[in-house]
Parts: structure tokens; sequence; C-alpha cells
């Protein structure tokens, strides 16, 4: 009996702290205010490039929403996003590793995953997290193929370098908007003691 109230709080407490990083996770991805923006060019270049350099036909920047995977850039697919059940994506964050799907027919965390046993026939997915400098990743840049392939780990180096150089224009984006809100608040109070 104590055995089994011991695992009960233990598994609480595990949902709770997963909940809760969770809400964080969200929260880190929403100061970013990258969901919904019109497409980027530097990001499009670097998803084409990626799709050349490791030979696949579909590249993506993704950003993992509470409901959905949101693309800030695609290369060979001509979706917007989709719904986060499906996504490996949604997966993918949950770890700060390399996350690789080499035979995704013969893979038991994706034979029922419906890109996989669906239509689309995903059968090869390699993804590197976007991970911020306060320790949250937000999604992933990954690579897909309708055929499996093998991934070493000089591949894999390459890819993890592609999620990094992402992170990287993120982060200087984000510091140039809080120091531009910063500037424009210190005007308009001098602009108001002017006036006062």
């Amino acid at each position: 009996m104590l055995y089994g109230m011991c695992v009960s709080m233990i598994i609480d407490e595990f949902i709770s702290m997963t909940t809760t990083t969770e809400q964080f996770r969200i929260r880190t991805l929403y100061r970013y205010n990258l969901l919904d923006t019109p497409p980027d060019g530097s990001f499009d270049k670097m998803t084409q490039l990626a799709a050349k350099t490791f030979n696949v036909p579909i590249a993506i920047i993704s950003l993992v929403d509470t409901d959905r995977i949101w693309f800030k850039s695609k290369y060979g697919l001509d979706v917007k996003q989709i719904g986060r059940d499906p996504g490996l994506c949604a997966s993918a964050i949950l770890s700060d590793e390399i996350y690789v799907v080499e035979d995704a027919k013969n893979d038991a965390r994706t034979l029922v995953n419906p890109l996989v046993a669906g239509d689309f026939g995903l059968q090869f997915y390699a993804a590197a997290p976007l991970h911020t400098s306060s320790g949250y990743n937000l999604g992933t840049f990954c690579i897909i193929d309708k055929q499996k392939r093998y991934f070493n780990s000089e591949q894999q180096e390459m890819l993890k370098l592609f999620s990094e150089m992402v992170m990287e224009s993120i982060e200087l984006r984000l510091n140039a908007h809080n120091i531009l809100n910063e500037m424009l608040s210190k005007i308009e109070i001098n602009s108001t003691k002017h006036l006062a």
C-alpha cells in the first residue's frame, strides 16, 4: 500500500514538472515572436542548403506550439503547419540530442505515425533541436526523405550546426528587438519630460 502511494506521488510530481516545463517552453517560444511571421529569405536559404547538402527532398525549420508545428521555413513542402500530434518534431524537442529515424516503417517510435503509415510515406527523419540560451527547445531543424537512409555521426554534427546557426540568428534578432524597444522607451520618457 505504501509502495503504491509513493509511486503515485512520484508520477504526479513528474507530470507536474513536465507540465510546468512545457508551459515555460511555450512562454519562451512566444517571447521570440516568430510564429505566423512572413517567410524569411535567410532561413529559406538555410533549408535549401540543407536539402542540397544532405541530398534530401525536404528540409524544415519548425516551431512546436501548443497544438501545432508551424514551419518558419520549408524547402520541398507546400504546407505551412501540421498538427502537433502526428508531428515528429514534438518528439524531437524532448531531448537536446539529434533525433534520427533511419527506417520509419521498422522503427517502434514511428510505426503508427500517420506521416509514416499514411499517404505521405515518410521513411527518414533527422532533427536537431533549436535550443535557446535559456535552455528550452523551441522546435527543430529537420530533414525528411521518403526513402530510408543511414545518417552517420558527421552528418548529425552538420545538422546540429544548421540548428545552431538558426538559433544564433533568432537570438540576435530578439536582442536587437529588445534593444530597439528599450531605446524607444527612453525616447518616449525624455519626450514626456520635455513636454512637462
